[in-house]
């Protein structure tokens, strides 16, 4: 495979700058006393994982054996959060917020769309502090790419398609590499392209393969349909169900393996100690009922923090709520770099170090559009018992359409709900929605059974309705009106 050659800004080859030193790859060098030497500010690496449900990882109680022992090992090294999500279920607009800080209506990047000029961005802030930026993989998804200050940055073609664990084990060695050579602390953003589709394995990645001549990396194992679990919101019976699943495993199989690649790295640097190490996914798995949604499926993530002597090993955080909305605060308050204003995530910093921290019992989670730019709005109110959405756009003849279909799964469940009720009542709720719904998470952890037209909820949901109105206003939502009662989207 020919790789590109990584340009810096000076348009040198950036691993040429790294052996002659050149300044002009990374900014000025800091001067002895400057306030962002590198040995002032801990180096940052926030690793994501691609569509990776919450559920598919050891840790978080999957029980496919041998699946991720690298993220396992890393949540045995610092602290998971059980309530960990993103703030919106789809790409580009989720890693958007996680380096903005702010609500997609806020930041401009609603669907696939750049972040408004004016909104400023972590690696702005960061570059301004002298640090180092490097991203591997997804670049694109962060957008204009002028706007992210990235001082190297390598897209999926020169990762194996996103997918070659080696790959980013090497682009890592020459990023740490660079950092040391210049003395800068360092932000790094390393993106896993798996378990995005097309699935390993898949007739979807030969197709795809095929059309663009692509040449997708050899799997170490391939699961089979019998050594998988499906998740408890899909119909576990059908066997293109459980074929499609075994292939996402497979594919969440590698996805580990370029997280352990890059840990191995850092640590075989000697940086591990003063690295604060953030892993999470961006959103859940492209199947019905998860990504492109505001489903417990779609915006629960796994998400372990890691800074060896900050935070306490082998943790498990159950009380708080997290969102990718509180990322960018996060990260510059470990960097002590200041905020910029009108941000609205804050940093969860004081949980990490063992506090609490007020107002961490829900998280708001909203959708605007597919990459289709189709219009879906909706939003949610996710509790750690109660889980309330409202569809604004569900007036019982709209269709809802997504990349989740693409695959065997959602073809199977259309096939089988010609003769199967309980499966045709999913389907029809997949593609019309209801204006409202509400799921308790104690007695129905997959969300089965709508609770809006249950006259013993009937307070709940009186309450959780006043609750998202609440939280609307004060984000400033311009369709916040939508949601506020049952309805259809005009």
């Amino acid at each position: 495979m020919t790789v590109p050659i990584q340009r810096c800004r000076s348009g040198v080859p950036w691993a040429v700058a790294l052996l002659l030193g050149l300044g002009s790859c990374v900014g000025p060098r800091a001067r002895a006393g400057d306030s962002a030497a590198r040995g002032d500010r801990p180096n940052l690496l926030l690793i994501t994982a691609d569509d990776l449900n919450y559920d598919s990882v050891g840790v978080y109680g999957c029980t496919v054996a041998g699946i991720t022992p690298n993220i396992d090992r890393l949540a045995g090294q610092g602290l998971r959060f059980t309530h960990g999500h993103v703030t919106i279920a789809v790409c580009q607009p989720s890693r958007s917020v996680m380096l903005t800080g702010r609500y997609p209506h806020r930041n401009g990047a609603r669907g696939f769309e750049p972040i408004r000029d004016d909104v400023p961005t972590l690696t702005e802030e960061l570059r301004k502090a002298g640090y180092l930026n490097g991203i591997l993989g997804k670049v694109g998804h962060l957008a204009p790419v002028r706007r992210f200050a990235w001082d190297v940055q390598l897209g999926p073609t020169e990762l194996g398609h996103g997918r070659v664990p080696q790959r980013y084990r090497e682009e890592v060695r020459k990023f740490l590499q660079l950092a040391r050579r210049r003395d800068r602390p360092f932000f790094l953003m390393a993106n896993s392209h798996d378990p995005h589709r097309p699935f390993a394995g898949s007739a979807q990645e030969r197709q795809v393969a095929k059309k663009y001549n692509r040449t997708y990396p050899v799997v170490d194992h391939a699961f089979r349909p019998e050594e998988i679990v499906v998740p408890g919101f899909l119909p576990a019976a059908l066997p293109q169900v459980r074929r499609e699943i075994a292939e996402y495993f497979t594919s969440v199989r590698r996805c580990d393996q370029t997280v352990g690649a890059i840990l191995e790295e850092l640590r075989a640097a000697g940086m591990e100690r003063n690295t604060f190490v953030v892993f999470m996914s961006d959103h859940g798995m492209a199947l019905p009922f998860a990504k492109t949604n505001v489903y417990l499926a779609s915006t629960k993530v796994p998400w372990i923090v890691r800074w060896p002597g900050k935070v306490a090993a082998s943790a498990v955080d159950s009380r708080h709520f997290v969102s990718a909305i509180d990322l960018m605060a996060t990260f510059l308050e470990v960097a002590g770099v200041a905020l910029p204003s009108e941000m609205d995530g804050r940093s969860f910093l004081p949980v990490l170090t063992g506090g609490a921290q007020a107002g961490r019992d829900r998280v708001l989670t909203v959708f605007y559009r597919t990459s289709g730019r189709r219009e879906y709005p909706m939003r949610c109110l996710q509790g750690e018992r109660f889980g309330y959405i409202r569809n604004a756009w569900s007036d019982g003849e709209r269709v809802f359409r997504n990349e989740s279909q693409q695959g065997r799964t959602f073809r199977a469940m259309q096939k089988a709900a010609k003769s199967d009720v309980a499966i045709a009542e999913r389907v029809k709720l997949f593609q019309r929605r209801v204006p409202e719904e509400l799921y308790d998470f104690v007695l129905d952890p997959n969300a089965l059974r709508n609770l809006v037209d249950d006259p013993g909820y009937a307070e709940v949901l009186k309450s959780m309705r006043q609750q998202l109105a609440t939280e609307l206003s004060k984000t400033g939502d311009p369709e916040a009106s939508l949601f506020t009662v049952p309805g259809g989207y005009p």
